[in-house]
């Protein structure tokens, strides 16, 4: 790692129609809400980068459209992805209860590694609310993933949301490298043997360049 200076990660933005992936991404990518936005058809593709540690993350964020005549197209958006978001509209139920559809989808989609952020979108919508906090963080316990609600209207945590998804793709990705760093017992050098592992880089590279 040392000497990056950029990471490049996938990020998938999924739920439902009419849940407000697509005015997330418009909010963490441009600082802005579009009431009247239509539906997503087919596949967005934005990017935007942030600071950590140091490093400059990069994130290719695709929003993928929720009707179901575009599944199969996006399904093929799924293949890399090292984060996604799964999101639902806090004052909808049934968007909620998508969720599970989508997780299926997902994990039959991507890596097993994957990092997930489930996303309850339209906190602001206070007096419409059908599901609770509780019922988001309890769902992403029970699949290993991160929980945030936000509000793309108001702004309310989108940064966050991102961010933290991207720096925990981050960490996982560098601890990962470390440990493949890290000789198993079955496999350290004999006491005899003179190994010089001062030239050893533990990278990856994407599009040329390499990833953290």
């Amino acid at each position: 790692m040392e000497g990056e200076t950029e990471c490049m990660y996938k990020l998938v933005i999924i739920g439902e129609s009419g849940v407000g992936k697509s005015n997330l991404l418009l909010r963490f990518t441009r600082n802005e809400f579009e009431p009247e936005k239509k539906f997503t058809i087919g596949v967005e593709f934005a990017t935007r980068t942030i600071e950590y540690e140091g490093k400059t993350i990069r994130a290719q964020i695709w929003d993928t459209a929720g009707q179901e005549k575009y599944r199969a197209i996006t399904d093929a958006y799924y293949r890399g992805a090292e984060g996604a978001m799964c999101v639902y509209d806090v004052s909808k139920k049934d968007s909620f209860d998508a969720i599970e559809r989508w997780m299926n989808e997902l994990k039959n989609g991507c890596d097993s590694d994957i990092t997930i952020m489930i996303v309850g979108n339209k906190a602001d919508l206070k007096q419409e609310r059908e599901v609770n906090t509780s019922d988001g963080t309890e769902f992403a316990q029970k699949h290993s993933a991160f929980f945030i609600e936000t509000s793309a209207l108001e702004g309310t945590n989108v940064e966050k949301a991102f961010s933290d998804l991207l720096i925990q793709i981050y960490k996982k990705k560098n601890a990962t490298l470390k440990n493949d760093s890290v000789p198993s017992d079955n496999s350290k050098p004999k006491t005899e043997e003179k190994v010089d592992i001062s030239q050893t880089q533990s990278a990856q590279t994407q599009g040329g360049k390499k990833c953290c």
